[in-house]
């Protein structure tokens, strides 16, 4: 079977001429989550901004550092962290949610994952000016570097909707993954540089970047703090991408039309 002739193709090909409908799904989405709220999505952005205030003047000086280059660190850290973490909670359970759609509608299946990944873009996009109001306010300057977090974010994103669908997979087969993945990655948090940087830990920075999520935060946070990302960053970046799609695509080829059975 050629890659053209393979259902994972076909799929992946056709939720991409149906990306109205992605974002249709995406947007509809939120407005049913936050219908009848005056702010609506906009809360996420308020929670981000006193949860980056509180925690970042306070871990400031818990680590004896200067908040003018804590706080924006943090932030970022936190807003990148909202969106790894919260994409791929609910991609545990990403196709049983959509069991009536799936066993109702022909539509392609990676179009859930699309529209899952795209909504948590929209939040993503919703807690940025947090990040930019707050390296504003304590004079972190803007500079030419700082446009690479544009397509860092865009790598990021490539990676996470792999893990998206392959976590999405495993969850419908194995409804337990739910609860295991939900049970850690608060500790997970804690193992990911979102209130530190691998270099403040010297005693273990080998171990925080064996995590991936340590890479998807550096490659975006370094060019925002004015820094360009290691090559190190970058080149486990685009290793991820291409072994994360590889895995994926194999798993989602092999099993594609079992996952309606699943559900």
């Amino acid at each position: 079977m050629t890659t053209s002739q393979s259902p994972a193709f076909s799929d992946l090909l056709q939720t991409l001429r149906h990306w109205p409908i992605v974002r249709f799904m995406a947007l509809s989405d939120l407005r049913a989550r936050y219908k009848r709220s005056v702010l609506g999505p906009f809360w996420l952005t308020l929670s981000t901004a006193a949860g980056s205030a509180g925690l970042g003047f306070l871990w400031s000086e818990l680590m004896k550092m200067d908040a003018s280059s804590f706080v924006p660190m943090l932030t970022a850290g936190l807003i990148l962290w909202q969106f790894i973490s919260g994409a791929i909670v609910e991609s545990t359970t990403l196709f049983s949610r959509q069991a009536a759609i799936i066993r109702n509608m022909n539509l392609p299946l990676s179009i859930h994952p699309a529209q899952l990944l795209f909504r948590h873009l929209i939040n993503l996009a919703h807690n940025a000016p947090v990040f930019f109001i707050v390296a504003f306010a304590l004079g972190l300057p803007f500079t030419s570097t700082s446009w690479l977090a544009i397509p860092a974010i865009g790598i990021v994103a490539l990676n996470m909707l792999w893990i998206v669908l392959l976590v999405g997979i495993l969850g419908a087969r194995f409804r337990d993954l739910e609860y295991f993945i939900s049970s850690i990655m608060p500790l997970l948090m804690f193992v990911s540089p979102v209130f530190y940087r691998p270099n403040y830990l010297p005693f273990s920075a080998n171990i925080i970047w064996m995590n991936p999520f340590s890479h998807f935060i550096e490659i975006v946070r370094y060019p925002l703090l004015g820094s360009i990302p290691p090559d190190f960053v970058v080149f486990t970046n685009l290793g991820l991408l291409l072994g994360g799609w590889t895995v994926t695509f194999w798993l989602f080829n092999k099993k594609h039309r079992r996952i309606a059975f699943w559900v």
